[in-house]
């Protein structure tokens, strides 16, 4: 497990990710400090940059990689700013290649959130 250092994770009870066997599973990741604040304020792209790395260091802690990932679920405030995530996104996982999802939400739990994203990784996958 790999804790979530974050506020309201210690708030609701989650943790950033779980791994069960060659399973990981990435809570929704938003860009934020430890503390809360907010990364890249009204950037769509600068955000889910930060939301990647932020993604990709819990999943090194759990003996994964970006490569062992097989889905994204990604979470918009504003579809509008698909292009721009998904432009982050590409640059990560563009030869990966993981089956994804893309939805716009009513809000996410900091009114500057853009972008919240969820991973899933396979470390064995046959």
């Amino acid at each position: 497990m790999v804790p979530a250092l974050r506020p309201w994770a210690a708030a609701m009870g989650y943790c950033r990710a779980v791994r069960l066997g060659d399973v990981i599973e990435v809570s929704g990741t938003v860009a934020s400090t430890p503390d809360g604040s907010v990364v890249a304020p009204q950037d769509a792209y600068l955000q889910t940059k930060d939301v990647l790395q932020t993604i990709g260091k819990a999943l090194v802690e759990l003996g994964a990689s970006f490569s062992d990932v097989v889905r994204t679920r990604v979470f918009l405030t504003d579809i509008s700013t698909w292009r721009d995530v998904g432009r982050a996104h590409h640059e990560v996982f563009g030869e990966i290649l993981p089956a994804s999802t893309v939805v716009e939400v009513a809000a996410l739990l900091d009114p500057q959130h853009m972008v919240e994203i969820e991973a899933t990784a396979i470390t064995d996958k046959k």
